[in-house]
């Protein structure tokens, strides 16, 4: 998909976002009677909460479209599908229902010369795994595997839920406390320099903040990441496990740079450098790996 293509989707996606909440906020006003004004605490906890979750959820619900039209993805149909494509449909279903999962997630594929695959979807019952062709080409059975359950037990952690609630909740105090902080200085100053000072002060304070809020963020998804080893180690088997993060350090010089809108979904990511490592969504392959021969059997 060419880069114009990535920027509209992103923007109507944006606009969606946008119009839907603002649609939600006219409907609480009119049906009942609540003035939801950010000039009062009240009404700041209401907007900022439905702006920040609201976003996240509308993200959250949208997600598995997203990842097709931006990435892609070709999902295989298991009726009509036969060889490496089958064999892949099965081991996911195969993991899923191990895993306890009662609708079995959409298998699908992506073209792209880096081995790296991903799980997404709104719930544990509406979820798409998906797989590089670049996987599919440099991986034997066992490494496959061994990433499929690791994408297998993100879907049964819950784990795109449970990030859009940490989003969610982050985006929101973000909000509030920028905009607190803001009234509070601005309010210091000259009458007619007010406004233009406390819309100043929003912005830059949510984007400070908003730094010191993904640092929350990325600590959880690293977490994550090692909850989903583990699962992918019960459901595959260590061995399989470390076998397929063993190919990813082998590898993640071919992860994709302009797949940032999923990156935090992949199994693997680009190495982060110094005090960046603080930013990752994924912890280094070593640390997993090392993890993983130390984990109790």
């Amino acid at each position: 998909m060419t880069l114009v293509k990535r920027i509209t989707f992103f923007v109507l996606v944006n606009i969606l976002v946008m119009t839907t909440i603002t649609i939600t906020i006219n409907l609480i006003s009119v049906f009942f009677g609540i003035q939801i004004e950010p000039n009062t605490l009240s009404g700041l906890v209401i907007f900022c909460g439905l702006f920040g979750m609201g976003g996240s959820f509308i993200s959250l619900f949208m997600s598995k479209f997203l990842a097709k039209m931006t990435m892609g993805v070709k999902i295989i149909d298991p009726k009509n599908s036969s060889g490496p494509l089958n064999n892949l449909v099965n081991t996911v279903h195969n993991l899923a229902k191990n895993a306890g999962l009662k609708n079995m997630p959409e298998v699908g594929v992506y073209s792209s010369p880096e081995v790296n695959a991903f799980a997404t979807g709104p719930s544990r019952n509406n979820s798409l795994v998906a797989v590089s062709s670049g996987l599919l080409e440099r991986m034997n059975e066992k490494e496959v595997e061994g990433v499929l359950a690791h994408e297998v037990a993100h879907i049964a952690n819950g784990d795109m839920v449970t990030m859009t609630l940490i989003q969610g909740i982050i985006n929101t105090l973000v909000m509030i406390i920028a905009r607190l902080l803001a009234s509070a200085i601005s309010n210091q100053m000259d009458e007619r320099a007010r406004p233009m000072v406390h819309f100043g002060l929003v912005m830059v304070l949510q984007i400070a903040l908003s730094l010191l809020g993904s640092l929350v963020v990325s600590a959880f998804s690293r977490w994550r990441e090692y909850r989903a080893d583990y699962g992918g180690a019960r459901l595959a088997g260590r061995d399989s496990m470390i076998a397929a993060l063993e190919r990813l350090t082998r590898t993640q010089e071919l992860i994709e740079p302009d797949q940032q809108s999923v990156a935090s979904l992949k199994i693997s990511s680009k190495r982060s450098r110094s005090f960046m490592e603080f930013f990752s969504t994924h912890p280094k392959l070593e640390d997993r790996i090392y993890r993983l021969k130390n984990m109790a059997v």
